[in-house]
């Protein structure tokens, strides 16, 4: 992985780690629920920036090597990122 990417995933998901405890604590205390879906948002907003990050440092490393290697390996990419994202393939 690539070190600065690391970082900030890890980073990320401490950041995670806590508004998932708020998250709890706000369900416990029986919050306002407007606001206890507020917190889900930004949790889940959080989490497509570390999909973000994760998918950045997967194209700039793996998907970079599997594609000059060519042949199945290319394929087997394309698979992975269609899977990932739920696309069906043609």
């Amino acid at each position: 992985m690539i070190d600065d990417i690391k970082k900030r995933a890890l980073h990320r998901t401490a950041i995670l780690e806590g508004q998932l405890r708020g998250l709890a604590k706000m369900i416990e205390s029986e919050d306002y629920c407007m606001d206890i879906i507020g917190q889900s948002r930004a949790i889940r907003k959080a989490l497509e920036s570390l999909d973000r990050l994760l998918l950045e440092n997967h194209l700039r490393t793996h998907v970079t090597d599997m594609f000059e290697h060519g042949g199945a390996e290319r394929e087997q990419a394309v698979a992975e990122l269609l899977k990932a994202y739920d696309v069906q393939e043609r």
